[in-house]
């Protein structure tokens, strides 16, 4: 039986979007310019969710004297190349054509502007009320005051919300807040973590929301 939803909270990286890739690249370059060797690409990738700031500190294994040095090589070097190897998973617009009556919201601990050039590039802006960066807000995911307002700005009962996205702190922000947890296991997230979370539900491609929900 579809759970009936009111409103959907989608991450970015690794949920809509394969980010991995040029993140990786600017990680490297970053690294690069600092003296230190190249890190592999799936090892990056380990390192985002939780920002750009901790992205970097993890990048930089533990030399923090090197940080706001390496943040600013980062996000310059990021900039400009955001979107070289970035790319859209397949299902994404046929999910969020489905669900075009409902409400939606990018909610990412991404950059703001980052957030915005990517689903601009792409065309995906226009399906969503709110796009909410990392940056926006005092809070960034899971902490629940991230979400509380914008449910009550919409009144939305919790439970008739979800929370689609590939990382741990996508599935926590929706439990800790009473929303429904669905997970994405292709995108940048290990899917052991995930399914140790025990979300409400698991997909492998966006599309299969339409089958849990209406």
């Amino acid at each position: 039986m579809k759970r009936e939803i009111d409103l959907f909270f989608f991450d970015l990286d690794g949920t809509i979007a394969e980010t991995g890739r040029d993140l990786s690249r600017s990680v490297n370059f970053m690294r690069r310019r600092l003296g230190m060797p190249e890190l592999p690409e799936e090892k990056v990738k380990e390192f985002v969710g939780d920002g750009v700031r901790e992205l970097i500190i993890r990048a930089l294994e533990g030399r923090r004297e090197l940080l706001d040095e390496a943040l600013a090589i980062f996000l310059d070097h990021y900039r400009e190349h955001l979107l070289d190897s970035t790319f859209i998973y397949p299902g994404v617009e046929e999910c969020l054509s489905h669900f075009r009556e409902k409400l939606k919201i990018v909610l990412s601990n991404k950059r703001q502007e980052f957030v915005e050039q990517i689903l601009r590039h792409f065309r995906l802006d226009g399906y969503f009320i709110e796009i909410v960066g990392g940056d926006r807000y005092p809070h960034m995911k899971p902490d629940p005051e991230l979400v509380r307002p914008i449910l009550n700005k919409y009144r939305v009962e919790p439970q008739r919300a979800v929370m689609v996205g590939d990382g741990k702190n996508d599935i926590l922000l929706a439990q800790r807040v009473g929303m429904i947890s669905c997970a994405f296991l292709n995108g940048l997230g290990r899917p052991e973590l995930l399914k140790s979370l025990k979300a409400d539900y698991y997909c492998n491609t966006l599309k299969e929301l339409k089958h849990f929900f209406r």
